[in-house]
């Protein structure tokens, strides 16, 4: 059973920590930079980082779950003068920049305020969950943050803690979209839960996908940035509740979902339950489906159509029953009636009907 079904992300409240939400209350903010020329510089920075540090690679590769604090990152010793000593690579260890040139760590790109910019992943577990998270979810995650400039931890979690992407760094709705949740999950009769083959590794992000000209509480602008993660959960937002999950309100694809207005009233598609600005209600535009599942008797639960979607599930005694949305096209021309103004169809007025 999908670990999602048992997700505890039923009220998350935002959490305002320093090592991941951009509008931190501490930030302040410096004259700004080019970012292509910051991107360079940090780049930089980041192949010196790579070029001085190694880390416990073998002690990672043996099986089991690991955590974060299993993950040592250590920098290269230094002379009196803070020359870097030549030695030969610690046993057992492996240096940052040769694990990049075999491409154990990953390099990847991405576009982010019209800059190009360059961002690196050690992937030390997939997670073996059947879901990933898209850019727009809750996630139950737990972190160290850490700066390039003197491996200082600026920020951590003791506990699984929760967390919507879109109110974090962009560097994490770039990186945790790419493993998968864990695949097993057991209560330690205490409130608490234990996590088994999650989605486990580091990060290592440029200012610009961080927080570059705003300064937060342990981090100066334009800080390059570290964070080892462990992924446990996800859950699907529908940040404005209209049926419609958020990450489906970015028509364009850009991961931006404030350039998604339909309706030009000035409210982006994630959070306007008008999308289309016709007066009927996104959700009444979409097709309400309920389905009883007995699993007393063995009854499984249903596979969703495309374009079918989960809006909530209770269960008692065994029965679970299921209640869900499909969009429409009815007059089958490639616009979904929620964002066709010239579709006035309230499918749930037909229902009451």
């Amino acid at each position: 059973m999908k670990i999602k079904k048992h997700l505890l992300l039923l009220s998350i409240t935002i959490l305002a920590l320093a090592s991941c939400n951009k509008d931190d209350g501490g930030s302040s903010s410096v004259s700004e930079r080019d970012r292509t020329e910051q991107q360079l510089a940090d780049k930089d920075s980041l192949m010196l980082y790579f070029e001085t540090h190694y880390y416990n690679s073998t002690q990672l590769a043996e099986p089991g779950d690991h955590s974060i604090y299993d993950i040592q990152i250590n920098e290269l010793p230094k002379d009196e003068d803070g020359n870097y000593l030549e030695m030969p690579e610690p046993e057992n260890n492996t240096m940052l920049i040769d694990a990049l040139l075999d491409g154990t760590i990953e390099t990847h790109t991405t576009t982010y305020q019209d800059t190009e910019y360059e961002y690196y992943v050690l992937r030390l577990n997939q997670g073996g969950g059947e879901d990933m998270p898209f850019f727009s979810n809750d996630v139950r995650v737990n972190y160290i943050g850490t700066l390039i400039d003197d491996d200082e931890m600026f920020d951590s979690t003791v506990n699984p803690t929760d967390f919507d992407l879109l109110n974090l760094i962009q560097a994490w709705r770039e990186v945790l979209p790419q493993f998968n949740t864990a695949a097993s999950f057991s209560s330690n009769g205490d409130g608490t839960y234990s996590y088994s083959d999650y989605g486990f590794g580091v990060m290592f992000i440029p200012s610009g996908l961080g927080y570059f000209s705003s300064a937060t509480t342990g981090v100066p602008a334009y800080s390059n940035l570290v964070f080892k993660f462990e992924l446990y959960q996800t859950g699907i937002n529908d940040h404005d509740s209209d049926g419609v999950p958020t990450h489906l309100e970015d028509l364009d694809g850009d991961k931006n979902l404030y350039s998604d207005d339909t309706d030009g009233d000035g409210v982006p598609n994630f959070l306007d339950v008008d999308d289309d600005g016709d007066g009927v209600l996104t959700i009444d535009e979409l097709i309400p489906t309920t389905y009883t599942v007995n699993t007393n008797i063995g009854e499984t639960e249903p596979v969703l159509a495309e374009n079918e979607y989960e809006r909530s599930r209770s269960e008692s005694n065994g029965i679970i029953t299921i209640n869900t949305v499909t969009v429409a096209d009815s007059n089958d021309d490639d616009i979904p009636d929620y964002l066709d103004e010239n579709i006035t169809i309230n499918y749930n007025e037909d229902e009451e009907d």
